[in-house]
């Protein structure tokens, strides 16, 4: 009856599933252990979140079917972090490919540097203030997106003020996680080179779903950037763990203003504009 109720809600609250089964907390809580040791839900303070899991990527033009507006809306609240003097990284998916068309038009920025293996930067020409640097390597067709050695040598040369990482799922057990170990390994790199603050990109149907391979860990991301369809339990779960929750709303509004950590300076330019 609860892995039902999961199945049907995806989320539950501890209180409702013992008012739905009229068992004690105790025999829920034991119930919630077992779901858990199964890989079917995953316990949380106040209750469980189902387990879904994502076996294998999915293609780019079926990831952009899929909550288009969401998409839109984490895409410009995310491109209003972005300030001048900054060395941004910026992965691959349809949820960055937003953030990217929505920091395309920002037209006050300057000395902004773009790090990206997501093509679709490439797909339209750039305000001056920002300049491109897109990664080579192999080109992966269900992503379109750039991958492999290529790709993660150049990023191993580089560092960046602010990363935003697109996943394919989120899950306070498992971190953020994606079906490719190629993305997997572009991902990973750019939260490590990331002198200040990371930022996932993903709407709300990516909470609870788990992936193959790990991108990182919830303590070394500093926030969320999601649509308003994200339930409140899952947003004072990653509040708990420290992370900033910022809620992408439909008129560009957010519910939390995101307050970047300062950078560290660099007495050196961008690896690509010395000559190495």
């Amino acid at each position: 009856m609860i892995q039902d109720h999961l199945e049907a809600h995806r989320v539950a609250r501890l209180s409702d599933l013992v008012d739905l089964l009229g068992a004690s907390e105790a025999t829920v809580r034991r119930d919630l252990e077992w779901l858990e040791v199964q890989g079917i839900a995953e316990r949380t303070h106040g209750g469980a979140i189902l387990t879904q899991r994502l076996p294998t990527e999915p293609l780019f033009s079926a990831s952009a079917r899929a909550h288009p507006e969401q998409k839109d809306w984490i895409g410009r609240a995310s491109a209003a972090l972005v300030q001048s003097d900054m060395t941004v990284f910026v992965n691959s998916g349809t949820t960055t490919a937003a953030l990217l068309r929505h920091l395309r038009t920002r037209t006050d920025l300057s000395n902004v540097n773009l790090v990206t293996n997501n093509l679709r930067a490439a797909a339209e020409p750039w305000e001056p203030g920002v300049e491109i640097l897109l990664l080579g390597g192999v080109f992966s067709g269900r992503a379109h997106s750039i991958v492999g050695r290529f790709a993660a040598d150049m990023l191993r040369q580089l560092g960046a003020d602010l990363a935003f990482i697109g996943v394919d799922g989120i899950s306070l057990k498992y971190g953020v996680t994606t079906p490719s170990t190629q993305e997997a390994e572009i991902g990973q790199l750019m939260v490590d080179r990331t002198r200040g603050q990371v930022y996932i990109v993903a709407d709300h149907s990516k909470w609870g779903v788990v992936s193959n391979y790990e991108i990182a860990r919830l303590d070394q991301i500093h926030g969320l950037v999601v649509d308003a369809g994200l339930e409140p339990g899952p947003t004072t779960e990653l509040e708990a763990r420290g992370l900033q929750v910022v809620l992408a709303r439909p008129n560009g509004d957010r519910n939390h203003a995101a307050t970047l950590v300062p950078r560290e300076e660099s007495a050196h330019a961008p690896a690509w504009q010395e000559g190495r």
